[in-house]
């Protein structure tokens, strides 16, 4: 039983700052890739930025600078750091765990919305 629940969207104005969260379960969280990704309407889903089970960050080219995604093993948690948010930033934010590209679990997303 798999479960990755997301929190800590909500409404934002430009320039603020959101923590996201996710709280894996049903996994041994250690041994997964985590990553998060967003869709906004009428776009494709993207990568925002993963952290590898051993720790190495990645980010999309849009967000470097700006968001930081980590880990807290102990927790079974991932985060991600969003500062400076841009009315572009906004989407629904999906948690994703791998660990092969067969065993994978999404979340059921949270909604960031950056407006004044």
């Amino acid at each position: 039983q798999v479960q990755l629940v997301e929190s800590g969207g909500g409404l934002v104005q430009p320039g603020g700052s959101l923590r996201l969260s996710c709280v894996a379960s049903g996994i041994i969280f250690g041994l997964y890739n985590m990553g998060w990704y967003r869709q906004a309407p009428g776009k494709q889903r993207e990568l925002v930025a993963g952290i590898t089970s051993g720790g190495t960050t990645n980010y999309a080219d849009s967000v470097k600078g700006r968001f930081t995604i980590s880990r807290d093993n102990a927790k079974n948690t991932v985060y991600l750091q969003m500062n400076s948010l841009k009315p572009e930033d906004t989407a629904v934010y999906y948690c994703n765990a791998r660990r092969t590209l067969r065993l994978e679990s999404w979340g059921q997303g949270t909604q960031v919305t950056v407006s004044s």
